[in-house]
């Protein structure tokens, strides 16, 4: 496990791994917007981090001078394959999102229909059961974890369905996602993390070769591109990026929501008041709470803003403090539910935008609904601590509740 120093200098030497970043990074960001829009840091490699709304969206336009083949906003071992991984070439990373075009156009063409309006709709009875399945477990305890016992949990039951696989496995699923993703200073758990995954999903393929079902995994492998099957590399890389992009990004979405709504109790009883303004209250608790950071890297050397931009050094895409930017949306410290104005890029921009907003979208809202259906009154437990992951993905993994 790697340690680093405290930050004493964010504009030249920032780290989004730091305590500070994690339980605060709104005052970070306000700071340097004013003094420095674009801080740089050599931790961990070369890193340059756009906290503007114009940049951060220029930037992800600009697919000629930033790659996307290396996505990781802390580079790890994205050049190596697990060291136990004993199946094909990775070499593909987790496309589209880990790609460029033309792999990138045709991946992403694969994925967008599973993710259609009309396909999420069809999820929608699935999500409600769950939901109050899961709340039936706690309702009546006057306390939860609304991150462990709650949003954790239903958007890898969601995925699994999607991709075929069984539920049961899901808090194995969820462990393999935040090895993956959150723990990016400890270079033997994200690999095996990665090796889990990576397994499990190269028997599952063999399994669908054999018994082909209505899944994700079997309609890939019966796919063809050009008069060519789908590589079992991309088709592996495709799984875990519907796997690893489908859940935490979620589930920190649906914490951060409920977190929310437990703290500011005038938002949470208007709400439940006003049924009606829950999907623009989504749209802005997405604003507010942007769970999600992209890289991408440098091809060449290029001056961008004033930074002398190196071939190879890190871009951080920070749409969630594009998402806080006052050049871009009128008192963006304010939750306001009812917020008309909001092109926000929670869901990023460009080519890389996310293929399943849609879903992500409707699994916060039926949470949010549910949830309040069932204990419209809650807050924060006092005295008890809120941890929160970030990096790559912000959002609460403890969130104690108390409600009558």
């Amino acid at each position: 496990m790697t340690h680093t120093a405290p930050v004493t200098d964010w504009a030249s030497d920032f780290d989004v791994m730091d305590p500070r970043y994690l339980a605060d990074p709104f005052s970070i960001w306000d700071e340097l917007r004013q003094s420095c829009p674009i801080p740089h840091t050599d931790r961990r490699k070369s890193s340059w981090m756009p906290l503007r709304y114009e940049d951060v969206t220029a930037i992800a336009h600009d697919v000629e001078h930033f790659s996307s083949l290396k996505v990781a906003v802390i580079p790890g071992d994205e050049d190596e394959e697990p060291d136990n991984f004993d199946g094909p070439n990775l070499e593909y990373g987790l496309p589209p999102i880990s790609a460029d075009p033309p792999l990138h156009t045709w991946t992403r063409r694969l994925l967008l229909p599973w993710f259609s309006h009309m396909r999420v709709d069809s999820y929608i009875p699935l999500t409600r059961d769950l939901c109050q399945s899961l709340l039936d477990g706690f309702a009546g305890n006057g306390q939860a974890d609304a991150a462990a016992h709650y949003a954790q949990q239903i958007p890898v039951r969601v995925i699994a369905r999607i991709l075929g696989v069984s539920t049961d496995l899901a808090d194995t699923f969820t462990g393999w996602v935040r090895d993956v993703l959150e723990f990016a200073d400890d270079a033997e758990r994200r690999q095996r993390g990665a090796e889990g995954l990576f397994q499990y999903f190269l028997d599952q393929l063999e399994l669908r070769r054999q018994h082909p079902g209505d899944d994700l995994l079997s309609e890939l492998l019966r796919t063809e591109v050009e008069g060519e099957p789908v590589d079992d590399g991309i088709v592996l890389g495709m799984a875990g990026l519907v796997l690893i992009a489908g859940v935490d990004t979620t589930w920190s979405a649906i914490g951060s929501s409920l977190w929310h709504l437990a703290s500011h109790a005038d938002d949470r009883r208007r709400l439940v008041a006003e049924p009606d303004l829950m999907p623009t209250a989504v749209e802005e608790l997405l604003r507010a709470y942007s769970p999600v950071t992209m890289a991408r890297e440098v091809t060449e050397d290029i001056e961008y803003a004033g930074c002398p931009m190196k071939k190879g050094d890190k871009v951080l895409m920070n749409f969630p403090a594009a998402n806080r930017d006052p050049e871009a949306f009128e008192h963006p410290e304010a939750v306001q539910l009812d917020r008309a104005h909001n092109r926000h890029v929670a869901f990023g921009s460009g080519i890389h935008r996310c293929a399943g907003s849609n879903l992500a979208r409707m699994e916060l809202q039926v949470a949010l609904e549910e949830w309040l259906a069932r204990i419209p009154e809650f807050s924060l437990a006092e005295g008890q601590e809120i941890t929160w992951a970030g990096g790559q993905v912000r959002g609460p993994r403890v969130l104690p509740v108390v409600f009558p």
